[in-house]
């Protein structure tokens, strides 16, 4: 038997590798002369830098930045084996989880800090970057980010506007004068599964601002000035449109991005399927195994194990999938190239103790072991 395993993380439980080697763990107990590989999985958000990385011969980075609130912090990001691809995680310095509930506002939070993480990337050779820009606690139309990267973002007396939202309030205009010579050879893809424009009543001030902290008024005024924001970079650069699906991202940080460096907006999925080459290893397989900490109605709308699935059905695959839990409406998956999904929950217990890592990998080992018992029957 050959299977490939491609699961995501069980999100406080275990990481994609780990759960993929509880899987593995499981199906060589019954069937001991398989060949089980484990791949990384994530769709582009959390945990996307660490499965990424690691599961494709990187090495972590840990680089110390400028936090959401202006305060130093630690992030890490990946540098795959190549040597030129980085994986960043705009979470890992301008996470909204980075902010106390208490001081969350996006007229101050900035995402300075991933400018410089790409700052430090390329200072150690990278000019591929994978940029997972989910969770952020900013609303300043990537503006930080590009003042790390050397941009001037200025006021009308030629100094830099301060951090976060209310600075595009000062902003009048935009310098390359002193942009990262090398960021003209690089390259971006940038995780994004929304297609909120920049501005309006389905832009980021909109639809994101109030779980950032934004109230109606600074919502009215946060858009009013991405709008003349976005005035100022088509000027710069005609190609620049705040109506481009997914520029609304991250507080516009899709809009920084397409506007300001060379970069597409793709599905987080459909660049960790790519760049794991997931496919050249299904084609192979006589079972595909995936899965995620929560299956339900919302796996099958682009969620990672669904893109597994895909790929599975595309060469006629059986594919089983584990979970944490599951809901009722997870029967969904059924229709949707998973053929059968299992929970991993073998008894009552509290939520604590359903996360601990060392019990879920012995309930996901357990678990798998019984399932594929069931393919060694004649009936």
């Amino acid at each position: 038997m050959k299977a490939v395993i491609a699961i995501d993380s069980l999100k406080g439980s275990l990481s994609s590798l780990q759960a993929g080697d509880a899987i593995r763990e499981g199906i060589l107990r019954v069937f001991h002369d398989a060949v089980v590989q484990v791949r990384p999985l994530a769709d582009g958000g959390e945990g996307t830098v660490e499965a990424l990385t690691i599961g494709m011969g990187g090495e972590l980075q840990t680089v110390c930045v400028t936090g959401p609130l202006g305060e130093k912090a630690e992030a890490q990001y990946g540098i795959l084996g190549d040597g030129r691809t980085a994986i960043v995680e705009m979470s890992a310095a301008a996470g909204i989880t980075m902010v106390p509930d208490e001081k969350r506002n996006p007229l101050y939070t900035t995402t300075y800090g991933v400018g410089e993480m790409i700052r430090d990337a390329i200072g150690k050779g990278c000019r591929r970057f994978i940029v997972g820009i989910g969770g952020s606690a900013t609303n300043d139309g990537g503006v930080g980010m590009l003042q790390a990267l050397g941009y001037g973002m200025l006021d009308a007396e030629g100094r830099q506007i301060p951090f976060g939202a209310q600075g595009l309030e000062k902003l009048v205009k935009i310098s390359d004068a002193e942009v990262l010579p090398e960021l003209k050879d690089c390259s971006f893809k940038i995780a994004c599964d929304v297609t909120n424009p920049l501005c309006g009543e389905k832009g980021c001030s909109a639809i994101y601002g109030p779980q950032k902290g934004a109230t109606p008024s600074m919502i009215l005024q946060m858009d009013k000035w991405l709008a003349d924001y976005a005035k100022l970079a088509a000027a710069y650069n005609a190609k620049a449109d705040s109506e481009y699906p997914g520029t609304g991202a991250a507080g516009g940080m899709g809009f920084a991005f397409l506007s300001f460096t060379n970069a597409v907006l793709e599905s987080g999925i459909r660049i960790v399927l790519e760049e794991t080459r997931l496919e050249d290893y299904v084609k192979d397989a006589d079972i595909v195994v995936t899965g995620e900490g929560r299956l339900d109605g919302q796996t099958v709308m682009g969620k990672a194990p669904s893109g597994v699935a895909d790929i599975a059905k595309k060469y006629g695959k059986p594919v089983v999938a584990f979970a944490g839990c599951v809901t009722p409406d997870a029967i969904a998956c059924n229709e949707h190239g998973i053929d059968a999904f299992f929970p991993i929950l073998r008894g009552v217990v509290t939520l604590q103790e359903a996360m601990d890592g060392a019990n879920a990998r012995k309930n996901m080992a357990d678990t798998v072991e019984q399932v594929f018992r069931l393919l060694t029957i004649r009936i």
